[in-house]
């Protein structure tokens, strides 16, 4: 019989410099934005301080989705099935996440998505977003109801890839003004958004009255009195308006946009905008195969797959599920994006691996845009390109290139 032998660990009075380590302290950060910022670790946390640094009525139209929400739920869930499957054995250190895009070459495989009355999140709104987009090295693309004009926005952001986002008006006219002041500001390539012949229900929006500039209802009022300081930074920068369109234009006025937006596109619309710009054209809003193949045959040089976030048709196909299908006839004839539901950067990995050549964000930088301004959207920009280098490690993925699907899986639940 084996008796165990109990040993003891000698004691002593700790000295000085054993503590000294453990009471080190951070410096105390003063500048209340990158305090608030520093404690951001994901996407969900800069949504959740974003809540909080809006009235209400501006939260629910950035955050909703239409009807019921359907769609915006499903672009989620179809994220949250994917399973990321690593090659151990080809571990890389440090990934390469450049990439090129329309043919030059991009920081990330990341595109700001247009985002109308940008300046709701933020008094600094677009021009914000496209310098944090210049200063990260990935485009930033303009609203046609943006709340900064083409110029000025330009004018953020000089040394960008500034795209700009158009409606198509029924008084053509009006788009080839658009279309001239881009040129001149410089913006490199048009997106054409087709998925937009009337506006999604929001519902939330509809029972706060929602507009431009905000109606004054007890709703809106009782949100807007426990916001003054966005409400002071609104009353004392430029007035709150559909800044691409003259002032005072019928084009300008909230409501209006059903009436004089061309509802009746078509394939011809692809070819007319190719004739009056001399750059690429990018068809955002592509819902089906079909719709996929008319607009390369119309001469797109690259598509979207989006269901503009789950804000238009409810219950309107997923792009992450529908990417798949539309390469396997589209194939390698033009760049293929999606967006709607991308938060993270294994979101990103998992669309490069189904074949994507990149994804466009855009409540995540409204998110960063409502918590910090412009260093909020460039903290966004980070978290999602660290997460991706991140992800690329694990999986043994050397660039974004090297990301295929071998890498994804798309589990059934």
């Amino acid at each position: 019989m084996t008796t165990s032998v109990q040993t003891k660990t000698p004691r002593q009075l700790p000295r000085w410099r054993d503590l000294e380590p453990f009471l080190k302290t951070r410096p105390v950060e003063r500048d209340a934005t990158a305090r608030r910022l520093a404690r951001c670790l994901s996407v969900d946390d800069l949504e959740r301080v974003a809540r909080r640094r809006v009235p209400g009525a501006v939260w629910d139209y950035v955050y909703g989705g239409s009807d019921g929400e359907h769609a915006m739920a499903r672009n989620r869930a179809a994220f949250d099935r994917i399973e990321l499957r690593p090659t151990a054995l080809e571990a890389v250190a440090h990934p390469d996440v450049a990439t090129t895009i329309l043919g030059r070459p991009a920081a990330a495989p990341i595109v700001l998505a247009p985002t109308g009355y940008t300046r709701l999140s933020h008094h600094s709104g677009e021009r914000a977003a496209a310098a944090a987009a210049a200063e990260a090295g990935v485009p930033y693309t303009l609203s046609t109801y943006a709340t900064t004009s083409i110029g000025d926005t330009a004018a953020a952001a000089p040394g960008g890839r500034n795209w700009f986002q158009v409606y198509l008006m029924k008084d053509r006219a009006v788009t080839l003004a658009h279309l001239a002041e881009a040129r001149e500001a410089g913006y490199e390539a048009l997106m054409l958004t087709v998925d937009t012949v009337v506006t999604g229900m929001k519902r939330n929006d509809k029972r706060n009255g929602f507009a431009i500039p905000p109606q004054l209802t007890a709703r809106t009022l009782a949100g807007l009195a426990r916001h003054p300081g966005w409400v002071g930074n609104i009353l004392t920068t430029e007035p709150l308006r559909f800044a691409t369109f003259p002032e005072g234009s019928r084009y300008a006025r909230w409501g209006m946009s059903n009436e004089l937006r061309e509802q009746a596109l078509r394939p011809a619309d692809i070819n007319w905008l190719k004739e009056h710009w001399d750059g690429p054209v990018v068809v955002k809003g592509i819902g089906s195969v079909g719709d996929a193949l008319a607009c390369v045959g119309a001469g797109a040089d690259a598509l979207v797959l989006s269901n503009h976030g789950g804000r238009q048709l409810d219950r309107a196909p997923v792009p992450l599920e529908l990417l798949p299908e539309v390469l396997d006839v589209v194939g390698g004839r033009v760049e293929t994006y999606l967006d709607s539901g991308v938060r993270s950067g294994g979101d990103i990995a998992a669309a490069l691996g189904l074949g994507a050549r990149g994804v466009l964000i855009g409540r995540p930088y409204l998110y960063g845009l409502m918590a910090g301004g412009q260093r909020g959207v460039a903290a966004v920009l980070d978290l999602l390109v660290d997460e991706l280098r991140r992800a690329m490690a694990l999986l043994g993925t050397p660039d974004v290139a090297s990301i295929g699907p071998q890498h994804v899986r798309l589990r059934a639940s």
